[in-house]
């Protein structure tokens, strides 16, 4: 059984990049069946939130906090740089005032992605730093995604409940990623290894669950915008090429950056917690606005996998050809 357990969340995690999308159209064809099901999203995000907290002790905060500067411009580029290109790339097409636009700067705004753990190891960046960083990211979001949503459209633009959205957050995010941490100090750090067994493979499928409920929440909202989405699905793809650009050129401000943290960065920058984005988006703001980040999880995967690539041919040319 623990092999088997061990064995599938591995296998997830190699086609992620294939499920995900899977489960999103899943989501559309059988939104009849699963719209029912759609209050179950928050309790499913506060386990998957929770499993990924188990790892993360308050030794990695603490040696995160050692690297003030790396932690900062991390949190420059996902939460500044990248709102204000998001904002203003929708603006340029589609208009400030449009629900498209809200969505991109959604999807530029929510938290980083605990799935960027999984590519930054594989990529040979530095774990303890992108693990400490998503866990410290997660726990401000009740102050940083309201504020900045805030900053960027107001009230003028859009009526949604910025208290709600807090206390979502709160309990959805910061309350699981609390009891996490404690839960790894209590077990020495052992309460990974021990859970992943079983904790793993239901994070795993709960995740599936997610994409695929928030899919079937939008399903009948976005069959009429078919045409709309010749537009806008290049201009989530370009945004989030521009992400995955920000962290890896964003990178060099650190001087003479090492390899490790420039695959960091890169991917810190570009991959966001898609599944939460699905769940503010559906729940605080228009369907319209959903699709920006629905669409974000279609191409993000896809996205991680050419720059895992990438960066596996730089380390070979480098082993090959070295200075």
């Amino acid at each position: 059984m623990r092999s088997l357990g061990l064995a599938f969340a591995s296998w997830f995690e190699k086609y992620t990049f294939l499920l995900i999308p899977g489960s999103l159209v899943v989501g559309w064809l059988l939104s009849d069946v699963l719209e029912d099901y759609v209050t179950l999203i928050p309790y499913l995000f506060g386990y998957i939130t929770l499993v990924m907290a188990l790892g993360c002790g308050i030794r990695h905060l603490h040696g995160v906090l050692k690297r003030p500067y790396a932690v900062l411009l991390t949190l420059f580029l996902a939460h500044a740089a990248a709102p204000i290109i998001a904002y203003g790339l929708g603006s340029a097409v589609f208009g400030a005032d449009s629900d498209y636009t809200i969505g991109l700067l959604l999807f530029a705004i929510i938290p980083l992605g605990i799935s960027s753990v999984m590519w930054v190891g594989s990529s040979g960046g530095s774990i303890p730093f992108i693990l400490a960083v998503v866990a410290l990211d997660t726990i401000l979001s009740p102050l940083v995604v309201p504020a900045l949503m805030d900053m960027f459209i107001g009230n003028a633009l859009v009526t949604w409940n910025a208290s709600g959205l807090i206390t979502d957050l709160l309990t959805m995010v910061v309350l699981p990623t609390v009891i996490g941490v404690l839960l790894y100090e209590v077990s020495r750090g052992r309460i990974k290894e021990w859970s992943a067994p079983v904790a793993q493979p239901i994070s795993k499928l709960f995740f599936m669950l997610v994409v695929m409920l928030n899919a079937a929440a939008i399903a009948p909202h976005a069959a009429d915008m078919k045409e709309e989405m010749l537009v806008v699905i290049p201009v989530v793809i370009t945004l989030i090429v521009i992400c995955y650009l920000l962290g890896f050129f964003g990178s060099y401000a650190m001087l003479r950056p090492s390899p490790d943290m420039q695959v960091t960065f890169t991917y810190a920058s570009g991959m966001r917690n898609i599944s939460l984005g699905m769940v503010l988006a559906t729940t605080y703001f228009s369907p319209q606005a959903s699709i920006p980040v629905v669409l974000g999880i279609m191409f993000q995967q896809p996205g991680a996998t050419v720059i895992h690539a990438l960066f596996h041919r730089k380390r070979t040319r480098a082993v090959i050809y070295p200075k």
